[in-house]
């Protein structure tokens, strides 16, 4: 993108949704071999949500939007346009962000979906941001949703118990004050097969042997996901405050992907940030993938940690390998 940028935009709104079963750490020492003292030392995690069987993706987007719509003083038919970032849309088509714009209807919103695993709500955000920057679009809804609990396997421990479901979302609106002020978007595709979803797609359509296999659930090789989260985070992080003009000292919150509170102190210690300036909520949801960064950014606003004026990193990474980083200021009051 050219760095004339047209016009500045920033975050008016933001919402989040949680469904209401919670399974904690305990609840999953009855059913597998794990226990609350090693999920908790090794991720922070001690409990997450989990939605209902009939609630699906698209259906957690609608609150979210809805909470998000209201804070900005948007009405939903005054959208331009919505985009859904998830790994566990309603169904391969029609896009799930189709399915929200006919709920909130926004008659006049173009409407589609992002895939970048847990960095999707950033990657969104990068997108949009395009939109209204360039005058092509004035108002702008980004969601990051999951209901990854259907497609885990309840047989791995190793991967049961670090996913959650939820979502969140952002409305993005010209400003008068600089806000959002660089992203940094990255991947590594040759690390494709250390995060995936092997099956339902057509390398891989869904059969009898398929489901068997427990195809149609997340395969994670944690070790060498857990070493390339640890680097790129603070990577990405210092690149998207250069990008911006600042200083890592200008910093004054960091809001980071919700997988592991090691990775997030790495990512901390990388901006020499104190633990107060840093929003963590995974020990109440888990990893909830593309919703993560856009439930904490919402919590943060909502809890009184960030103010008007303050600079923002956010940033995640995801399957793909992917990457993304924006740095922003706050312009709420």
């Amino acid at each position: 993108m050219s760095k004339k940028i047209l016009r500045n935009v920033g975050i008016i709104g933001t919402g989040s949704y949680a469904p209401e079963k919670i399974l904690t750490n305990k609840d999953l020492e009855k059913i597998m071999d794990t226990s609350d003292e090693w999920i908790t030392s090794r991720t922070g995690i001690k409990e997450r949500r989990i939605a209902r069987e009939d609630e699906a993706t698209s259906d957690i987007s609608y609150e979210a939007a809805k909470i998000a719509l209201e804070d900005a003083k948007v009405k939903p038919e005054e959208l331009d346009l919505i985009i859904v970032s998830s790994v566990t849309p309603d169904m391969a088509f029609p896009a799930t962000a189709c399915l929200v714009q006919d709920r909130l209807k926004a008659k006049k919103a173009g409407a589609f979906d992002l895939e970048a695993g847990c960095s999707g709500f950033v990657y969104a955000l990068s997108v949009g941001w395009q939109f209204v920057a360039t005058g092509v679009y004035d108002k702008v809804l980004v969601i990051g949703a999951e209901v990854l609990s259907k497609i885990v396997n309840w047989e791995d421990r190793n991967t049961a118990v670090l996913f959650g479901d939820g979502a969140g979302a952002a409305v993005l609106a010209p400003v008068d004050e600089p806000g959002i002020l660089s992203c940094e978007l990255g991947s590594r595709g040759d690390g494709g097969e250390l995060l995936k979803m092997e099956a339902g797609g057509s390398r891989l359509p869904a059969s009898i042997d398929t489901v068997k296999e427990k195809k149609h659930t997340i395969y994670m090789a944690g070790n060498e996901v857990y070493k390339f989260a640890v680097r790129i985070m603070g990577e990405a992080s210092l690149r998207v405050i250069e990008k911006a003009g600042l200083k890592k000292e200008d910093v004054d919150f960091l809001i980071p992907h919700q997988a592991n509170i090691r990775i997030i102190d790495s990512a901390r210690k990388r901006l020499g940030l104190p633990e107060d300036r840093v929003y963590v909520n995974l020990d109440k949801y888990g990893n909830t993938s593309s919703a993560s960064v856009a439930i904490a950014l919402d919590e943060a606003a909502k809890n009184g940690k960030i103010k008007k004026g303050d600079n923002l990193v956010l940033v995640a990474f995801g399957a793909g390998l992917t990457w993304a980083a924006v740095a922003l200021r706050w312009v709420k009051e």
